[in-house]
């Protein structure tokens, strides 16, 4: 199956190529890539394009046509392909055309990826690359929790230098002016279709599916060859007689001639067969193009028609889908919100988290403060209570002096009452004797009087 892939940048038709590329087994031929190999091969004509592009010139048609035709000669072409940027205008169609008609390979079918401009401009505008591991990212349909940050690896998101509201704009004027004519030139010949490319990428391949499954439905089955049979049957061999030498080499020259006539006429058979159906072909050939052109005439009146009533609902869908747009837009802004208030929310409970940690450990830093006062208390009172005792042992010996003194003061006290009791004995003796003078007496008196002052004393 053979596919040209049409749509303004940013619709989508890289994606839907590779996934083409797998469902049906046929190769994606990309002019870009076909041109960097050409010139990185070194071919006649990567050098022809090295040498326009070295002078700031566009690679030419021609040269472009020349890549695709080696391309078209692989093996790997044979069941088809998807043809993705080129051709790019109605010139270039045309003479894509001339070639696939030459190779024998006509174009099946064109499909195009229809996307409003606005959500085009959404698309590119808002497309974000991470710089690590290459993850994409729209700001508006798929953006990342954290604006700037890679969800997978945390790397930084990168804006491409020409995805910007002027250079996307640029672009899409210059695929509706060049382009855009694709799409009538396609339509007069019956073979183009037609998808949406907004909604999920899975539904768009599916719809693109459904119409390719049924061209190649369509697609008449490949015949095989016809091995052509000479017209006149080959003598028959004569059944050799066995009598002499000579007769029998006779006979083998005559198959030998026979069999070089065979041969011969298979050859010319197969010529005129071959010349028959180059013939036909030129034929069926000149009359597809007599038919087309005749569809052409009658497709364009009816096209115009077609393309009048397209125009008013394309109107009608643009208004549509510039409120669907805007409130997608909505719907994205929304969930953006959404998705930084859950951010937020995560980061305010991280902080509370934090700040509940710092309280629980200035809480046992508290603990621990109270505890060492409590200790050291704990040591002051025992100190308290080693001092107080000490006190009381002192006040105890204190005490016990006093009674030791006590004790003595009452022995001293008897002393001398007892030697009061013996001075008056001695004194009422003296007396009774009369031998006691007055001088003594008064003595006496004083080393009393002695005596009691230094009692008070103690």
């Amino acid at each position: 199956m053979r596919i040209v892939l049409l749509g303004a940048p940013g619709s989508g038709k890289g994606t839907q190529a590779k996934k083409l590329v797998q469902r049906y087994g046929i190769p994606q031929l990309s002019t870009g890539d076909l041109l960097r190999a050409a010139v990185a091969a070194q071919t006649p004509l990567g050098i022809q394009a090295k040498q326009a592009m070295d002078e700031g010139h566009l690679v030419s048609d021609e040269i472009v046509l020349g890549m695709i035709q080696d391309r078209l000669n692989q093996p790997d072409v044979k069941n088809g392909y998807i043809l993705d940027g080129f051709p790019r205008n109605t010139a270039q169609a045309e003479a894509l055309d001339e070639l696939l008609d030459r190779l024998g390979q006509p174009l099946d079918i064109s499909l195009l990826i229809d996307v409003d401009p606005d959500i085009i401009m959404q698309r590119l505008e808002g497309r974000r690359t991470c710089e690590s591991c290459g993850q994409m990212y729209n700001m508006y349909f798929n953006p990342p929790l954290v604006e700037g940050v890679c969800d997978k690896c945390g790397g930084k998101l990168h804006q491409r230098s020409d995805d910007n509201e002027t250079t996307i704009d640029n672009r899409l004027k210059v695929y509706k002016q060049q382009t855009a004519p694709l799409i009538e030139y396609y339509q007069v010949v019956n073979k183009l279709e037609q998808i949406q490319g907004t909604g999920d990428i899975n539904d768009i391949f599916n719809a693109a599916c459904k119409i390719l499954d049924e061209v190649a439905k369509k697609e008449p089955p490949k015949i095989a060859e016809e091995r052509s049979e000479p017209a006149t049957e080959a003598p028959k061999e004569e059944q050799p007689v066995e009598k002499t030498k000579p007769a029998k080499k006779k006979i083998a020259k005559k198959k030998a001639a026979a069999k070089k006539k065979v041969v011969a006429k298979k050859k010319t058979a197969k010529k005129k067969v071959a010349t028959k159906k180059k013939v036909a072909a030129k034929k069926k050939t000149a009359k597809k193009k007599v038919a087309a052109k005749k569809k052409v005439v009658a497709k364009k009146k009816t096209a115009k028609k077609k393309v009048a009533a397209k125009k008013k609902v394309a109107a009608k869908k643009k208004t549509a889908k510039k409120k669907v747009a805007a409130k997608k837009k909505v719907a994205a802004k929304k969930k953006t919100a959404k998705k930084k208030a859950v951010a937020k929310k995560k980061v305010a409970a991280k902080k509370k988290t934090a700040k509940k940690k710092a309280v629980a450990k200035k809480k046992v830093a508290a603990k621990k403060k109270t505890a060492k006062k409590k200790a050291v208390a704990k040591k002051k009172v025992v100190a308290k209570k080693k001092t107080a005792k000490k006190k009381a042992v002192a006040k105890k010996k204190v005490v016990a002096k006093k009674k030791t003194a006590k004790k003595k003061a009452v022995a001293k006290k008897k002393v001398a009452a007892k030697k009061r009791a013996t001075t008056t004995e001695g004194a009422r003796r003296r007396r009774a004797v009369g031998k006691k003078p007055a001088v003594k007496k008064r003595a006496v008196k004083k080393k009393a009087a002695k005596k009691k002052t230094a009692r008070k004393k103690r």
